[in-house]
């Protein structure tokens, strides 16, 4: 690099922490390759198909606010992309104590087939130019910008071909670099790429799939006239409740064999396609969401997450919409657990499959902004003294005989027109 793009480059005070830690270990970037090496560390993940923005504070160049979206696919939304995600990191930093000094900004996607990254870096080279506009007509210069495909970086922002040649620098190997070796030491993991995770969360497809949707037709038929009958939607939730139960008891007994890679596979033999039906219409009732939130923490987390995953990806076809629910469970395990980053992609799922589902919208929200969910784990646990007194109760009752119901929103079989103005229970607060 030449001098003077180096002196813009964020460094001495970069501070990279665990998710949701207030403070963590002073980790000096110094580079456009020590920038990109560190990115996935930032992110706990590694990005693909995304633009990264991460706001700069102070003349040390601290980390602040980081910003992911998905790079859209047709150039002529980059504009308002552009505008929006700049609008967004800048005015979100401002709320959080202070304007931004700068941004770095990545552009991170692989190869098209038949495509050079070179080529992707060319291409993408218009929505970074978009990127700086929106940036600087709100004050804020992009420090650096910075396109990684196909495991090598290029500089948007570097004039000099002497530094930054055209076919770009070669990525550090995973695990071998002093920032990898620093973010071990201090604790912080990269959890595989977007796409590994979202592909955890996403609908199942082929066989499985085809025997699933008719099972969410029985179930469907069955269970959504009881849910909306109040006589009856207690009775469902009681059964849904144990029904829970009993599923996570089935995985805690049959754990997925020690780092193999087929874990998720394995969750899904082991729930058959009625009891996954089951389970996720009986979810669509706000209150026994609510009740299978207090699963969050201690023996009953790990179950329930390979529960709620599970079921995700089994709300397949025309139950697209009702992955909501399990994803949005998910997300609250991640988040309440420490895996802040695997909580952020989970919400944001959720809220692709439901952009109007309350529960999803605020979790995410409180998540992005940094909020401690100690406090809601404290509601959902007192939530859970109350309907559980300490004398003995029968599995899977959800309440003190005679307690009158609350009002739940209705429950949408697959193809019904979505109620406006849905109701938010007590634990979205």
């Amino acid at each position: 690099m030449t001098n003077n793009h180096e002196s813009r480059t964020p460094s001495g005070q970069a501070s990279i922490s665990p998710a949701g830690s207030a403070a963590g270990p002073q980790i000096t970037l110094r580079s456009p390759a020590e920038l990109a090496d560190a990115l996935p560390y930032m992110l706990g993940f590694h990005p693909t198909d995304s633009l990264v923005m991460v706001a700069v504070h102070g003349e040390g160049g601290r980390f602040g606010g980081r910003l992911r979206v998905g790079i859209p696919t047709a150039p002529a939304e980059w504009e308002d992309t552009a505008r929006q995600v700049a609008d967004t990191l800048v005015r979100g930093s401002e709320r959080r104590g202070g304007k931004p000094d700068g941004i770095v900004v990545f552009l991170c996607q692989d190869p098209r087939r038949g495509e050079s990254a070179q080529r992707v870096m060319t291409r993408l080279r218009p929505l970074a130019q978009r990127v700086r506009l929106a940036c600087g007509a709100l004050d804020v210069p992009v420090l650096e910008a910075l396109c990684l495909s196909d495991g090598r970086y290029w500089s948007y922002v570097c004039p000099d071909e002497h530094c930054c040649p055209a076919e770009g620098h070669p990525l550090v190997e995973p695990g071998t670099s002093v920032m990898a070796a620093a973010a071990t030491f201090a604790g912080l993991q990269v959890r595989g790429s977007l796409s590994e995770i979202e592909g955890r969360l996403t609908p199942l497809g082929g066989a499985l799939a085809r025997e699933q949707e008719p099972a969410l037709d029985r179930a469907a038929a069955a269970l959504v006239p009881k849910i909306l009958d109040g006589a009856t939607r207690e009775e469902v939730g009681a059964e849904t409740i144990s029904l829970a139960r009993t599923l996570m008891r089935r995985l805690t007994l049959a754990p997925p064999p020690e780092g193999g890679p087929g874990a998720d596979e394995w969750d899904d033999a082991l729930l058959g396609h009625d009891e996954a039906a089951s389970m996720i219409l009986g979810l669509q009732d706000r209150e026994i969401r609510d009740i299978a939130a207090e699963w969050m923490e201690n023996e009953e987390a790990a179950p329930a997450l390979r529960l709620w995953r599970a079921l995700a990806r089994r709300c397949v076809g025309a139950y697209a919409e009702h992955a909501a629910a399990p994803l949005t469970l998910a997300g609250w395990v991640c988040w309440s657990t420490g895996d802040e980053p695997t909580a952020r992609i989970a919400l944001a799922l959720a809220l692709r499959a439901d952009a109007d589902y309350r529960f999803a919208q605020l979790l995410h929200h409180a998540c992005n902004e940094g909020i401690d969910p100690a406090g809601l784990r404290q509601c959902l646990r007192e939530e859970r003294r109350r309907r559980e007194p300490r004398r003995k109760r029968p599995a899977g009752a959800t309440r003190p005989p005679g307690r009158r119901a609350r009002s739940a929103g209705p429950v949408r079989p697959a193809g019904t027109v979505r109620p406006e103005n849905r109701r938010t229970s007590g634990s979205e607060q």
